[in-house]
């Protein structure tokens, strides 16, 4: 077998963010202390955004402050909407990523983060600039990247337009968003494949919704025109609060494993660790 080159985000905020009962912060700790031990690349653990509009991540900052970090090997990701909640961030040390999601849906821009799609690219601008003073890396999301069920204008030259504004910006790290989960081999084979080449300095990703009969033929798609960074959640839970009434499901990680494990790559994962991670889960989410 062979070392992957493979980056696995496992994403416990988007699992968590749209549930309407609030999960107990030590039920967060438990959940989120299990998943450092199975050896992700990244955890996406949570978010300072308004508490009124996500409650679910009201207490990300107390989440974060009883983390056990001591040895794990995953560095940790934090979302956030405004140049405010990127300053919090940027505040905790243990915080290496800044994820900041830009939508070329002007409808679901508005809804997700209150701004328009001008107003979100210039706050963009000076999140940039807080990750460079505190030596933070951002992850910019281009959410609904494969299509929107807004009819608000969609096509694929559209994305490259904003990969080349954020190219402009010296964004490193690009996760194009399957939202609401309208992508399609087609599209997703497309998109990696003419922008991995086109700009070779960037780190592109994957941040899939599925559902369970269309995982693996999007992962492929993705796999094959050269993504080698792949966001997913325990059994595919959660999805974006802001996106639609019914919900596509995240990307279920243990799909994700076992399709690289299929063709061969060996992910370094600590597999005691991630079943009982599993088996967490179903309880966190129950």
């Amino acid at each position: 077998m062979n070392i992957a080159p493979v980056k696995l985000i496992e994403c416990p905020r988007d699992a968590m963010q749209g549930l309407k009962e609030f999960i107990p912060t030590t039920q967060k700790v438990a959940y989120i202390n299990q998943l450092l031990k199975v050896g992700f690349d990244t955890i996406d653990f949570g978010s300072f955004v308004s508490p009124k509009a996500v409650p679910q991540m009201s207490d990300t900052a107390e989440v974060l402050a009883n983390l056990d970090l001591e040895e794990t090997p995953s560095k940790l990701l934090a979302i956030v909407a405004n140049v405010r909640g990127a300053e919090e961030a940027a505040a905790h040390e243990p915080i290496s990523y800044i994820g900041f999601p830009l939508s070329v849906s002007e409808t679901f821009q508005q809804r997700n983060t209150n701004k328009s799609i001008a107003e979100a690219m210039q706050q963009l601008v000076h999140i940039q600039d807080v990750c460079h003073r505190h030596g933070k890396t951002l992850v910019t999301y281009i959410s609904m990247g494969f299509g929107n069920p807004y009819n608000d204008p969609w096509d694929a030259d559209t994305v490259i337009r904003f990969v080349e504004e954020l190219h402009r910006l010296q964004v490193g790290i690009i996760s194009l968003s399957d939202t609401v989960g309208v992508s399609t081999p087609e599209n997703i084979s497309y998109l990696f494949g003419h922008l991995i080449p086109a700009f070779k300095g960037i780190e592109f990703g994957a941040h899939l919704h599925t559902t369970p009969a269309a995982w693996e033929e999007k992962v492929a798609a993705a796999y094959k025109a050269g993504c080698r960074r792949f966001d997913g959640a325990l059994r595919g839970y959660g999805g974006c609060p802001m996106a639609m009434e019914e919900l596509t499901g995240n990307m279920p990680t243990e799909n994700l494993v076992a399709y690289f494990e299929n063709i061969g790559l060996h992910l370094n994962l600590n597999k005691a660790a991630f079943a009982a991670a599993m088996a967490q889960s179903a309880a966190v989410f129950s």
